[in-house]
Parts: structure tokens; C-alpha cells; sequence
């Protein structure tokens, strides 16, 4: 009995520590804490009526503190709070005594009674005489840090390869993944679905594997391959496609926050953020196997002789929002991105919303507040560089003209007295940082320089000797274009370096420079890591050291490995329960619409157990004991028959089992944002195909770029082909996204999106009739129709439904074409203003009124529900 009341006062006494929140000494002084008693103090006699008096009123699970727990005879040597909560021996040093004394901020109890000077005391000398307490056996224990338990969780135990079930009709399976499917469905008494016919499903892999739907040459060698094995040639083909690589990097850019901008109010473009990007295409294309695109994205500039290429890929860390307003501090934003790098991290490989526990113990999964902060610790001592990336072929035109670019730069700076007047400038930014508050004229000129020159004061106190040529030039330019700050307008004007800023950025376009790549490094100096008291950036804690999730299998580094190494091998590892299981099920949720575990950012104790658990298992465990290749995957999945099924709801599978859990169809799926303005520039033949290379803007609505704050987005349009490059290219403005992308549940790209929402609102349906992009498309769709070989009307019509829809219509749908296109030459013939300006561009053998009619019959066909659903 007595041990049954310890438990629950034990429990009550962390309450009181995680959530007591009354100021002490409110008339300003603090008060003394009382001596302890001067007595044999035993617990049963002394210290349990404390606890039964003043803790009775606190009840409820939370037991553990900034990582540390106290139940099960467990004590406070170390914790989240600055200071240990109990230190057996030493209770002038305990937490503890200052909470109940009234000392500390904090007061405990909460909301009841607090303790008298003599109930102080004993607490006091029962600390002092060891804070022992009974445990179940009966012995005495001192208070000591246990070990964070193992879960029984679903999620959190290990992955093995579960035997595939038996099932009756084996005319059902084509590989394994139907052998789960088929079984279950047997056991439920429901049959699968037939496969769909071969234009749907040639249509909806070809969405599914590159993005796009198939040509009309290729939809018709696929349709008159009659031989076995073709659909699998088809498959192998898309797989092969390097529009593969942009269209699975879109999902991949999605959980790594990828922008082209910094976010917040000023919202600068980050001219080289799509060098990450094109990584992660090449990566996707060359079947990089997961462990290894793990590792590099990590820790990739920690490897031992780091490639370019693996430095490139850190930039995943990079993609961090950057606030540059004036005035903010900056290390509050760099433990910002550090927290951002560390919830993106359990979001992206293990499943799990670890970022709950910044601020406490997390509230329903096994996961402390210090167990974040070892996470954290990983990401803690990054600074960010910016490296030379150079593409294919820009190496020699960037060599042969670096001579003539250093000599023309050096003559303007020279002419134009910059390298006169730098060194005192430097020096009085160092006097600035050394004497804030001195003189805020350079105070604000210093504040400037840290917001718009990512690491400012590194380069600063660099000798100027070891500065890279880099670091100098980024530093000059700052100085030319940020020197009015500190000086008066008349010798402002007189220097006219707004001139030299303007010859400067000629210089640099009249010259070919190399591609570069934002990346992160490990900083020279060791950082330390402390948990922070409720999230608080200033509010530092006990210090902790890098280390995995405790409920997860421990994380053993090699001798001589940097920690993000470990770290990435540990995520890899086959004793990792999360990382395979969490990627799978990603891959899988992109083909079925829902993942096999419907939550795909929550694999904790929140999500529901998954009904094809077993299904979910075995490609994990497959996954991982091939090598991590993520084409295999993709193959298994789209080579089942669960895959192949047709995606028609039958009557009684709407009642008993609306949401498709069991897998009995397929389902349609509006298709993502991107994926439909693509799919309308390929088939009216405007799609321009180049893989990789820098953002585009393409045109949009006028007025949204000012919709940024203070007008600091500029939005200048690309012309020529580049503005019918695929969507994964769009220039991505966090402030002010491109509309289309936003009206069709494109994510915001602030934090990792696990899954895209799929809307179905008015505005997207007026967006697909109006929007510039889509009225070209069917204009170029009408002239790409009248330019083919066919000249009746039935046969014209056929074509541009194949080339939409990849299937020939049906009568009825062939005759509401008909008569509509009817109307429209009805229409036209009286209103030939109208049909010029619909159609402007005059096509050979052509009238403009049945070329303006064709304009709107394509515009129906881009408009259909069937055009932006994958079937």
C-alpha cells in the first residue's frame, strides 16, 4: 500500500515540476531556503505526509522531465531544468528545495498550499541523508537515471520478412505483394478487380512513373504489342526515362522543404537552390540506392574525401527558411534552422513528430525532451557555405575567361577607390561587433551585413590572406552596394557606386561563371548542445551529448566516423524499425492514393495499427536485403495485379468498404499540380523536355509578385522555351507562390509535406479555363490537331482524345463534340473578332473561324476531370 501511494506521489511531484508556473517572490526578494532538520528522517514517516498533503490534488501519466524520470524509483540526478532536480547528498544543490522553498521562478506545488519552513527541512535532510525511498522488494534505493523503456509499439519493433500467406486462386497474384492482398481478400469473401484495359493502364503508369501520359506513338507500339512480357518492356522503359528522376524528385523536394526563396517578409531568391534539386534528379535517375542517397544528403561533406557531388547533396540541410529582417537576432534563427533540420529528420526517415518534444517530454510517443536534444546535437555545430558546382561544359568557358573577369573587376574596384576604402570599413565593422551599442550608425551597417551575407562574421575575422576568393568577392560586394550606411549623401553621391554596383553584376553576366551549390560544413569549433528549458532558444539546460532516440536500437559509431556519419548509418541500419518501413510506405501511398499506414508523418502511437502490416513488412525487409534499390521497388508495386486492378467502385464494395482499405480496386486520383500543367504542354506539343538546370517563371496573373512585402519579389518572365519547362522547375517564391501550383494543393514548402492534400474547388476549374499557360495550351493543342494528316471531322476529333485522354471516345462522346465544335463555327462566323483573338495565330489551309472553333474544343478536352485523373 505504502509503495501504491509513493507511485502516485512520485507522478504528482513531476507534475508539479513540468507545469508549476507561479512567479515566486512577487515583492521582489527571493526568500531563504530553510535548514534542514536536525533528524534521522525516514521516508515512510516524514516524507510521505508531505507528498500526501500538498500533491494529492495532481494526478495524470506524465512522468518523465527534460528526459529524465523519477518513477519506479528513479531520481533527478541530472534534468531538463539548469541544475540537477535531486541530488542525493546535496539539497542546497537540488532543484527541488529551490522549486518548494519559493527561491526559483518556479513554484511547487501548484494551486495548493505551500510547504511550511519545516516541511522544507525535512525534505532537506531526507536529500542530504541520500533521498532513499522503498521500492516493491522492499530494500532501500538511491535515487539514479534509468534507461528510457523499449516500446511494445507496432512501429518500433524489429522489421522481419514475414512469409507470404497461401492463397486459393492463385490466377490472382502476380508476385508477392498480391499473395497479402489476395489472401486477405479471400478471408473477407470479396474478390479482387479486374485488371484495367491496356490504354488505362498504360496511361496511368506512364503518370505515375514519369509524370506525363504516353505519346501516341508510343500509347499505339504498346497496344499492338500482343506478346507476353509487354506490359513489364513498357514498365522497364519508363523506369529508364530520366523523366523518371523529375517526376519521383517532386515528392522528394516536397519532404525537403525545397524553395527558391528564404521565406519571411523579405523573402530573397536563392539564385543556386536548384543545384540540390538537380542532384536529387540524377540521383533518382541513376537508381542511387537509398542507404547510400541517405548518407550523402546527412552527411555527404563529411565523407572521407568528399566529392563535389556529395557536397552538393547537403544541401538538403539547406533548405531551412532564413530571416533577414532587421533587428532579428541571429542566433535565435540559427537554433531555428537547427530545430527545423531536426524535426525535418524525424519527419522525413523515422515517421515520427519529434518536433513535440522541444519544449517537453513528447505527449504520447516514447520520446524525451532530451532524447530531441541529442537528436539536435547532429545538426548543432553546421555552418552554411556556398561552393563552386560547376555542370557538364562550364568548366572551360569559366577557366579561359577567369583571367580576363579577375583583371576587369580588379580595375573597377581599383578606379572606383574600393580596395582604398574597404580595410577601414572591415575594421570598424570589427570595432561595431566588439562595442555594440557604441555607435548605431555602424550597428545598424553590421546588422545589415549579418542579415544579407550569410556568414559575415566568419569572413570578417578571416585573415584577408586566407579568405577564399569567394568570401572576398561576396564581401566587396556588400561593402559597394551597403557603404551609404555609413556615410554622409554627399560623399554617397560623389563615389556613384550605385554605377559601379550596375558594372559589376554586367561584368559577371558578360562572363560564363560556374554553377554553385549551397552547402553545409561542420564547424571548427565544437558548439555545445543543452536541452532548452520549454523550447526556449536563451534558456539553456543541462548539456547533452549526440545521440539516437533511446526507445530505438542504439546507434554504435566506427572508429574514427564523424557522428552525422553514424547518424546516416544508423538510419540505414537493418535494425532501424522506421526508416524502410516510412519509405515504403511513402512509394506506396504515391500509387494507392493512402499509404499502407494512413498517417505518413506519424508512425507513433497515434496512428493506427496498419491492416497489411505483414504486406508493409515484407518490402521493407526486401527492400533493405536488396541493396535499398528504389527502382526494384517501384517495379514490385506496378508490376501486382493489386496495381493493375481496374480503378471502377463496384456497388457493394461502397457500403462495406468505402475508403478502400482492403485494396479491392484501384482508385482514381486527381493528379498532382504540376503533373497537370505537364501533362497539358505535352500533348499540345509546347513542352519543352530539358532535364535539370536553373528555375524558370513562367507567365502568371499580374499583380502577384507585388503581393511580397514592400515589393521585394521581382517576377521577371522567362521567355522563349524556357517558360514551357515542367512545373518541378517553377521558381518557387515562398511569400508569393505561383498561383496554379497553390489552387492544386501544392504545398507550401516550410515544412516536410508527407503527403499532398487533394482539393476540389471552383477556383480550379476557372484556373484551367483562363490561366495563360492552359489558353496556350489549347491553342497549341488546336494547332497541333489541324496540322496532322486527317481531315474529317470524326478523325480530328479522335486523334486529340487519344492525345488527352490516351483512349478513343465513345459515340456519345463523339457526337456532343461534334455538335459543340458546330456551335462554336456558329459563333465565330458572326463574331470574327472574337475567333482572331482566340486564335491570332493563322494556320495554312486554315480559316481563323475553324481554327478559333478547335481552340475550344481543345480547351474541353484540357477541362475534362478524366484529363486530370489518373485513372
Amino acid at each position: 500500500m505504502v509503495n501504491r501511494r509513493l507511485e502516485t506521489y512520485r507522478r504528482a511531484m513531476v507534475r508539479c515540476l513540468a507545469v508549476g508556473v507561479t512567479i515566486a517572490a512577487l515583492s521582489g526578494q527571493s526568500p531563504e531556503i530553510p535548514p534542514a532538520a536536525d533528524k534521522k528522517v525516514t521516508f515512510s514517516a516524514d516524507i510521505e505526509p508531505i507528498f500526501q498533503s500538498h500533491c494529492q490534488m495532481c494526478h495524470g501519466p506524465q512522468q518523465q522531465l527534460g528526459g529524465l524520470r523519477l518513477d519506479n524509483g528513479t531520481a533527478a540526478l541530472a534534468g531538463g531544468y539548469s541544475g540537477a532536480v535531486i541530488r542525493p547528498g546535496d539539497s542546497a544543490g537540488s532543484r527541488l528545495i529551490l522549486l518548494v522553498s519559493g527561491v526559483d521562478k518556479i513554484v511547487m506545488p501548484m494551486g495548493g498550499a505551500r510547504l511550511t519552513p519545516q516541511e522544507v527541512g525535512l525534505l532537506r535532510a531526507w536529500i542530504d541523508q541520500g533521498a532513499k525511498w522503498p521500492s516493491s522488494d522492499g530494500q532501500q534505493h538511491t535515487a539514479h537515471v534509468s534507461q528510457a523503456p523499449k516500446s511494445d509499439h507496432w512501429a518500433f519493433q524489429p522489421i522481419s520478412r514475414p512469409a507470404p500467406p497461401a492463397v486459393r486462386e492463385a490466377t490472382r497474384v502476380n508476385n508477392v505483394v498480391d499473395r497479402f492482398v489476395v489472401a486477405k481478400l479471400e478471408s473477407e469473401g470479396i474478390d479482387p478487380s479486374p485488371e484495367a484495359d491496356k490504354a488505362t493502364l498504360a496511361r496511368r503508369v506512364s503518370l505515375d512513373l514519369v509524370g506525363l501520359p504516353p505519346t501516341p506513338e508510343d500509347l499505339a507500339e504498346f497496344l499492338a504489342d500482343k506478346t507476353p512480357g509487354a506490359y513489364e518492356r513498357f514498365v522497364d522503359r519508363l523506369l529508364e526515362s530520366p523523366h523518371f528522376g523529375e517526376k519521383w524528385a517532386m515528392h522528394w523536394l516536397d519532404l525537403a522543404r525545397y524553395a527558391d526563396s528564404d521565406g519571411y517578409d523579405i523573402d530573397l531568391p536563392r539564385p543556386f537552390a536548384w543545384r540540390y534539386r538537380q542532384w536529387v534528379i540524377d540521383a533518382l535517375n541513376n537508381d542511387k540506392p537509398f542507404d547510400r542517397f541517405t548518407l550523402e544528403q546527412i552527411a555527404g561533406d563529411v565523407l572521407p574525401g568528399a566529392t563535389i557531388d556529395q557536397r552538393i547533396a547537403t544541401g538538403f540541410h539547406r533548405n531551412t527558411l532564413k530571416n533577414r529582417e532587421g533587428g532579428v537576432k541571429l542566433e535565435q534563427f540559427r537554433f531555428e534552422e537547427t530545430v527545423d533540420r531536426t524535426n525535418t529528420l524525424g519527419s522525413v526517415w523515422l515517421g515520427l513528430t519529434v518536433g513535440c518534444a522541444q519544449c517537453h517530454d513528447h505527449k504520447y510517443d516514447p520520446f524525451s525532451q532530451k532524447d530531441y536534444y541529442q537528436l539536435f546535437a547532429f545538426f548543432n555545430n553546421l555552418v552554411e557555405a556556398d561552393i563552386n558546382a560547376p555542370l557538364a561544359g562550364e568548366m572551360g568557358p569559366y577557366l579561359a575567361g577567369l583571367p580576363e573577369y579577375r583583371r576587369k573587376r580588379h580595375q573597377l574596384l581599383e578606379e572606383n577607390h574600393v580596395l582604398e576604402l574597404q580595410p577601414a570599413w572591415e575594421e570598424q565593422m570589427r570595432l561595431a561587433i566588439k562595442n555594440p551599442g557604441k555607435r548605431t550608425d555602424w550597428d545598424h551597417a553590421f546588422d545589415a551585413l549579418e542579415k544579407y551575407l550569410d556568414g559575415s562574421e566568419r569572413i570578417l575575422w578571416k585573415p584577408v590572406a586566407e579568405r577564399t576568393e569567394k568570401e572576398t568577392e561576396r564581401l566587396t560586394d556588400h561593402f559597394v552596394a551597403h557603404y551609404e550606411r555609413v556615410v554622409d549623401k554627399e560623399r554617397w553621391k560623389e563615389l556613384d557606386w550605385v554605377t559601379l554596383k550596375e558594372k559589376l553584376l554586367a561584368l559577371k553576366r558578360e562572363y560564363s561563371l560556374v554553377s554553385e551549390a549551397r552547402v553545409v560544413e561542420e564547424n571548427s569549433e565544437e558548439r555545445q548542445t543543452h536541452i532548452h528549458i520549454r523550447g526556449d532558444w536563451r534558456n539553456e539546460g543541462i548539456v547533452v551529448q549526440r545521440d539516437t532516440p533511446g526507445v530505438l536500437p542504439r546507434m554504435e559509431a566506427a572508429k574514427g566516423e564523424h557522428p552525422r556519419q553514424a547518424l546516416a548509418r544508423w538510419l540505414v541500419s537493418r535494425d532501424n524499425p522506421l526508416t524502410a518501413r516510412v519509405f515504403v510506405n511513402r512509394i506506396w501511398q504515391e500509387y494507392f492514393g493512402k499509404g499502407i499506414v494512413t498517417t505518413p508523418e506519424d508512425f507513433g502511437k497515434r496512428s493506427e495499427k496498419p491492416l497489411y502490416l505483414n504486406l508493409l513488412d515484407w518490402l521493407a525487409a526486401d527492400f533493405m536485403e536488396s541493396g535499398w534499390k528504389v527502382k526494384r521497388l517501384h517495379k514490385t508495386i506496378v508490376m501486382s495485379a493489386t496495381y493493375r486492378q481496374s480503378s471502377i467502385v463496384r456497388p457493394e464494395l461502397e457500403v462495406r468498404d468505402p475508403d478502400n482499405r482492403l485494396l479491392a480496386h484501384q482508385v482514381r486520383l486527381r493528379l498532382p499540380a504540376e503533373l497537370i500543367r505537364d501533362s497539358a504542354l505535352r500533348v499540345s506539343g509546347l513542352l519543352y523536355p530539358e532535364i535539370g538546370g536553373p528555375s524558370v517563371r513562367p507567365p502568371q496573373p499580374e499583380g502577384v509578385a507585388r503581393q511580397g512585402y514592400e515589393s521585394h519579389v521581382t517576377w521577371a518572365e522567362s521567355t522563349g522555351k524556357e517558360k514551357y519547362r515542367r512545373g518541378l522547375y517553377i521558381h518557387f517564391q515562398r511569400s508569393v507562390p505561383y498561383p496554379m501550383l497553390m489552387t492544386f494543393d501544392s504545398p507550401e514548402r516550410t515544412v516536410p509535406e508527407c503527403g499532398r492534400k487533394r482539393s476540389n474547388t471552383p477556383l480550379q476549374a476557372l484556373n484551367l479555363l483562363n490561366d495563360p499557360v492552359f489558353a496556350e495550351a489549347a491553342r497549341g493543342l488546336a494547332a497541333h490537331v489541324l496540322q496532322v494528316s486527317h481531315v474529317e471531322l470524326p478523325d480530328r476529333l479522335r486523334y486529340a482524345f487519344r492525345l488527352c485522354l490516351s483512349r478513343d471516345p465513345n459515340s456519345q462522346e463523339l457526337s456532343h463534340l461534334s455538335e459543340y465544335y458546330q456551335r462554336q463555327v456558329q459563333i465565330f462566323e458572326t463574331e470574327p473578332q472574337s475567333a482572331t483573338k482566340l486564335m491570332p495565330l493563322e494556320l495554312a489551309n486554315t480559316s481563323q473561324v475553324e481554327s478559333a472553333a478547335w481552340v475550344g474544343i481543345s480547351s474541353v478536352l484540357l477541362n475534362l476531370d478524366e484529363f486530370v485523373t489518373r485513372e
